[in-house]
C-alpha cells in the first residue's frame, strides 16, 4: 500500500503465529518450540497489534468489540475487514474427553505432551506399583489423519530414545495405540501410501484399530468401540478440525460446518468490505471444479491457506481502489508427512501423474517443503539448524513438567507455617487422663 493510505490492525489472543506442521517436531523434541512460533509484531513493523479476542462486530456500523487481555472491552472502527481466525480441534461429548485428552493444535500443547510422555517413563522407572507402571507406559492416540500418525511416530522414536537411559523401562514394556473412526489412516496421500504408513507404524509395535472409535475415557479408563479396554494416563485427540466457534457470533453467512461462506475471490458472500481465507473459510475449489469435480471446496490446510493468504492481500486493496479481484485457483501439489526420523511418506502431484514416495526419500520432501514454507528467514535458518545439530547429537530427553506449575515450590518455601497448637490447660490435661 502507498504510505497513509490505511491503517492494518490486527487483533489475536496470541501474540505469535504457530506454524502448525511442525508440532509433531517440537513434541518430539526434534526442533526447539521457540522457533516454531512467529512473533506478530516483530514480523509485522508496519502493522498495529492488540492482543486480544473479538467478542462481536457490527456490520451495520463496521465496528468491532475487542476483549483485551486486561481491562475493559472496547470498539474498534474499521472499514474493511478480514476473518482468519483457523480452527479448533473438533471434539465430541465423549465422557472424560476435557478432563483427559490432550490436543495438538498449539505449541503449548506440543511442549505439555513432550514434558508429561517422558514424566510417565519417570513414574514407571520409580514405581513398583505394576498397576501404576501399566498405566503411565500405555499411550493412546485418536485419530489418524496427518496430525495422528505424525504425532504417534514422533512420539515413539522420542520414547524409544529416551527408554535407553531408563534401568527398569524397555520399548517392548510400553503401548502405543492408534484409533480412527475411518477404515484407513493418511486419507491425505492416498490408500496406497496410507497402507504404507499403518504397516510402517504396525512394524514399530504400534497397534492400530480401523473403523472404530472412543466411547468414554473417565479417570484414563479408556472405552473403545469394539469392546478394547485400557487404562492410560496419556489420550492424545487429533481426531481433526472445526472452524473457530467465535465465527457463530459475527453474524456473518456461514456454510454447513460452520466455515465462513466466501466467493472465488475470497470475499465474503453478501458483503463487499470483508473478505476470509485459511481453515475458518469456506472456498470454492476452482481447479477441482474446472476438472468436473462438482461442489468441491478448498481442504483446510497450509499448502492451500499460505497461497490464499497472498491472493487476499492484494484482493483486499483492489477492493479499496475499485479495482478488479482475482479469483484464487490453486491445483493440489500432493502431500507429504513425517512417521518420525527418517521415516516418512510423500505423494507429488505434477500435472496427471502422481509421484509416491516412502521412507527416508519422503522423509527429506517433508522437512525441505515445510522448512521452506516456515515464514520468514529468522526461523528458516533455525529449523534448519535445528535439524543439523540433531545429525551430530543426540536427542534431549529432559522432562521439565514443572514449567506447568512455575510457581508451587517457592510458594511451598514461601507460605507462613502453621501455628503450633495451643496448648491444653491443666484442668482438661487431668480430665483426659
Amino acid at each position: 500500500m502507498r504510505y497513509g493510505e490505511a491503517t492494518v490492525t490486527v487483533v489475536d489472543p496470541r501474540s505469535y503465529m504457530t506454524y502448525q506442521p511442525f508440532l509433531p517436531e517440537a513434541a518430539a523434541g526434534s526442533i526447539s518450540p521457540r522457533h516454531v512460533v512467529v512473533p506478530l509484531r516483530r514480523v509485522l513493523p508496519k502493522a498495529e497489534v492488540l492482543t486480544g479476542r473479538v467478542t462481536t462486530i457490527d456490520q451495520d456500523r463496521k465496528v468491532a468489540t475487542v476483549a483485551p487481555l486486561v481491562g475493559e472491552a472496547y470498539e474498534l472502527p474499521f472499514d474493511y475487514l478480514v476473518i482468519a481466525l483457523g480452527a479448533v480441534s473438533r471434539t465430541f461429548p465423549i465422557p472424560g474427553l476435557a478432563e483427559q485428552g490432550i490436543g495438538m493444535k498449539g505449541i503449548e500443547e506440543a511442549i505439555g505432551l513432550r514434558n508429561h510422555v517422558l514424566e510417565q517413563l519417570d513414574k514407571a522407572d520409580s514405581t513398583t506399583d505394576e498397576e501404576v507402571r501399566r498405566r503411565a507406559l500405555t499411550f493412546v492416540f485418536v485419530g489418524g489423519g496427518f496430525a495422528g500418525a505424525e504425532t504417534i511416530g514422533e512420539v515413539e522414536d522420542l520414547a524409544r530414545d529416551a527408554a535407553r537411559y531408563y534401568n527398569n523401562v524397555k520399548r517392548e514394556d510400553m503401548r502405543f495405540i492408534l484409533v480412527d473412526a475411518a477404515d484407513r489412516i493418511l486419507p491425505e496421500v492416498g490408500p496406497k501410501l496410507g497402507t504404507y504408513g499403518k504397516e510402517h507404524l504396525e512394524g514399530r509395535g504400534v497397534e492400530i484399530y480401523l473403523s472404530t472409535s472412543m466411547d468414554s475415557c473417565v479417570d484414563g479408563h479408556v472405552v473403545l468401540k469394539n469392546g478394547l479396554e485400557v487404562d492410560s494416563n496419556t489420550i492424545v485427540w487429533t481426531a481433526g478440525v472445526k472452524p473457530n466457534p467465535a465465527l457463530a457470533r459475527f453474524g456473518l453467512p456461514l456454510g454447513p460446518r460452520g466455515h465462513v461462506d466466501c466467493n472465488e475471490k475470497l470475499q465474503v458472500n453478501g458483503t463487499d468490505y470483508i473478505w476470509a481465507a485459511g481453515d475458518n473459510a469456506q472456498v470454492p475449489d476452482m481447479a477441482s471444479r474446472e476438472a468436473g469435480v462438482e461442489n468441491a471446496w478448498c481442504p483446510p490446510n497450509a499448502q492451500h491457506a499460505l497461497r490464499q493468504a497472498k491472493l487476499l492481500g492484494d484482493n483486499v486493496i483492489s477492493g479499496m481502489r475499485g479495482f478488479p479481484q482475482e479469483t484464487y485457483k490453486h491445483a493440489n501439489k500432493g502431500a507429504v508427512a513425517g512417521l518420525g526420523l527418517h521415516k516418512g511418506v510423500a505423494m507429488i502431484v505434477m500435472g496427471k501423474m502422481k509421484i509416491k514416495l516412502k521412507g527416508r526419500l519422503a522423509w527429506y520432501m517433508h522437512r525441505g517443503y515445510h522448512g521452506l514454507a516456515m515464514p520468514t528467514w529468522n526461523r528458516k535458518i533455525r529449523i534448519f539448524a535445528d535439524w543439523t545439530l540433531g545429525m551430530f547429537l543426540k536427542r534431549e530427553v529432559v522432562s521439565l513438567g514443572a514449567m506447568e506449575t512455575p510457581r508451587e515450590e517457592f510458594y511451598e518455601a514461601a507460605k507462613p507455617a502453621p501455628a503450633p497448637a495451643a496448648a491444653k490447660p491443666e484442668a482438661e490435661k487431668a480430665k483426659a487422663s
